[in-house]
């Protein structure tokens, strides 16, 4: 079976210059089939304020009222999709820019339940694999932003994390799939500040652990939780760890990220 690459980079990643490109130079040296998914809330934050509109986070995941949906609709969608598109194509790497709108790519609905109101929050429902396989196997990479929509019109914030894992479930009947997160920290710590204290291979019941004692906590919630589904449900290799890394991440070298396992 081939390999697929998804590999989702955020974090500060996305805003340090000489971070981005090492991340992009180490991507473009991939030469199996890739997809990429990027974050960006920490510029649609900054827009956000800037606009005066006000921000709330819950669990590491953004409450999206209208007028957030405009604005992360108009960084992620546009500015930080069509720059990293961009750079990929100085390294001679022919990638896509898309969010889930484009091509009927990912189809969503409002967030129900839970007791919380995230707005415009949207939870995925199908993935177009069939268009998406013909794409990659033309040799394209795919960029997504973290944008879909529910095919009446409607768009939707949708966290990044959740359309990676989502995308690398969905192609896990096609390929070997690896899903890596890749961000400004080592992977996964026991404590945020200290590099040391590096996780490098979790199981879910730790996680839990970890989670109830607080030392897990905000946007790395839903990086685990979207990992360990994709473990459950077919996808070959999880690894959560550092942007500049991301070449021994995907040769699989020992004490790099934080491997998950069931």
């Amino acid at each position: 079976m081939n390999k697929l690459h998804i590999i989702k980079v955020g974090g500060k990643v996305l805003d340090d210059g000489p971070s981005l490109e090492k991340f992009l130079d180490d991507l473009s040296g991939i030469r199996e089939r890739k997809i990429v998914v990027h974050g960006g809330g920490k510029l649609a934050s900054e827009l956000a304020e800037k606009l005066g509109i006000s921000q709330a986070m819950v669990n590491g995941r953004r409450i999206t009222d209208a007028k957030t949906l405009e604005v992360v609709t108009m960084v992620y969608a546009g500015l930080l999709n069509k720059r990293m598109v961009a750079l990929l194509q100085a390294r001679a790497v022919n990638a896509l820019g898309l969010s889930g709108a484009d091509l009927n790519s990912i189809r969503a609905h409002k967030r129900q339940g839970g007791g919380i109101d995230f707005g415009y929050a949207g939870d995925i429902d199908e993935i177009n694999v069939p268009l998406l396989a013909k794409l990659v196997e033309e040799g394209l990479t795919l960029v997504f932003c973290p944008i879909t929509h529910d095919s009446k019109g409607q768009l939707f914030n949708t966290n990044a994390d959740t359309i990676a894992a989502a995308l690398a479930i969905s192609f896990s009947e096609r390929y070997e799939v690896q899903l890596n997160y890749c961000f400004e920290k080592k992977g996964v710590m026991k404590n945020v500040e200290d590099a040391g204290s590096l996780i490098p291979v979790m199981t879910e019941s730790e996680y839990r652990r970890l989670l109830q004692e607080g030392a897990i906590s905000q946007g790395m919630i839903p990086k685990l939780d979207n990992s360990f589904a994709a473990i459950v449900k077919g996808v070959s290799r999880v690894v959560i760890g550092d942007s500049g890394s991301l070449s021994e991440i995907i040769q699989a070298k020992e004490h790099c990220g934080t491997i998950l396992t069931a």
